[in-house]
């Protein structure tokens, strides 16, 4: 069934109706947002979808509210908002729309739904403080959309609609990118793996252009891997050291001590191979002119490495 008809609550906007708004608009534009509360519109009918109002949660019915008594809880007891109900239910189709591999929907459905989902319906039912994130509260996506509200003394007719449209396309944009950079790390992680296999015991793993690497590093197992060579913008290529863990910087290896700091010639003179024209005094990066010299330069931050290990 295709429906006819968006159906939200009228007056002042959340984050989790206006997400909402985004999946279910991508895969029906044909339908219109109304946006009431008036009893006509919020009763399920076979023409509509209804959301974040009208106090019921049916799938089957295409109501997906949870401001009610019994409203649902996922399995471990934490609330869903309206977002977090119609991505359960129409999160598959909408990467489906966004053309992301089959073989990658489930497990992108999953990881969205725990960095970027769960914290809207947290949020939206108190169970999570925006206060939470300290001097950056203010600075929350739904702190943030909710700032494009009208103000309290804009009575202007249909200000609120207005509102809610400009707020909606600024919302879209988040999902599509938050979206489309998780599907770019899936992406990766295939030709992460693949590389990391013809690398086999090699300490050096080349990749054919720069990209996330270290998640796939990590599920390999691949702890013998000390930097990763690429090309950069088909200009130069990079020497980069592997960090240790996310949130963190220290490396698994860093370049040479005597290569910190240094460009083009001193470079040259320093590591002894030409073509070498940068090392960032944190030595966690190093450039060269060509794939020859990042090779060069990687296996020679290798054996300085291993030896004073």
């Amino acid at each position: 069934m295709t429906p006819n008809y968006l159906v939200t609550h009228s007056g002042g906007f959340h984050a989790d109706e206006l997400l909402s708004s985004v999946i279910l608009t991508r895969l029906f534009p044909e339908a219109k947002i109304v946006r009431s509360r008036a009893p006509e519109w919020i009763t399920p009918g076979s023409d509509r979808i209804i959301y974040d109002v009208g106090g019921a949660y049916d799938a089957e019915k295409q109501i997906f509210d949870h401001h009610q008594r019994g409203a649902p809880l996922r399995e471990d007891e934490a609330p869903y908002s309206s977002f977090g109900l119609i991505w359960k239910h129409y999160g598959r189709d909408y990467l489906a729309a966004m053309n992301v591999p089959e073989a990658h929907i489930d497990a992108l459905h999953a990881s969205f739904d725990k960095s970027f989902v769960l914290p809207i319906d947290l949020m939206d039912n108190g169970a999570l403080s925006p206060s939470s994130a300290g001097p950056l509260a203010g600075l929350t996506l739904s702190s943030l959309l909710e700032t494009l509200k009208p103000s309290f003394d804009e009575k202007e007719e249909g200000a609120d609609e207005r509102a809610f449209h400009a707020a909606l396309s600024i919302a879209r944009a988040f999902v599509e990118a938050g979206v489309g950079k998780r599907a770019a790390k899936l992406r990766a992680e295939t030709l992460v793996l693949n590389a990391i296999e013809k690398t086999g015991e090699g300490r050096v793993l080349e990749l054919p252009m720069g990209m996330p690497f270290r998640p796939a590093i990590v599920k390999a197992g691949a702890d013998h891997l000390l930097f990763v060579v690429h090309p950069r913008d088909g200009k130069d290529w990079c020497v980069t050291g592997i960090r240790r863990v996310d949130d963190g910087f220290e490396l698994r290896a860093d370049l040479p001590k005597s290569w910190a700091g240094l460009t083009n010639g001193d470079l040259e003179a320093a590591s002894g191979v030409k073509g070498a024209t940068f090392c960032h005094n944190g030595r966690f990066i190093a450039a060269a002119t060509s794939r020859e010299a990042a090779l060069a330069m990687a296996e020679i931050a290798v054996k300085e490495a291993s030896a004073t290990a």
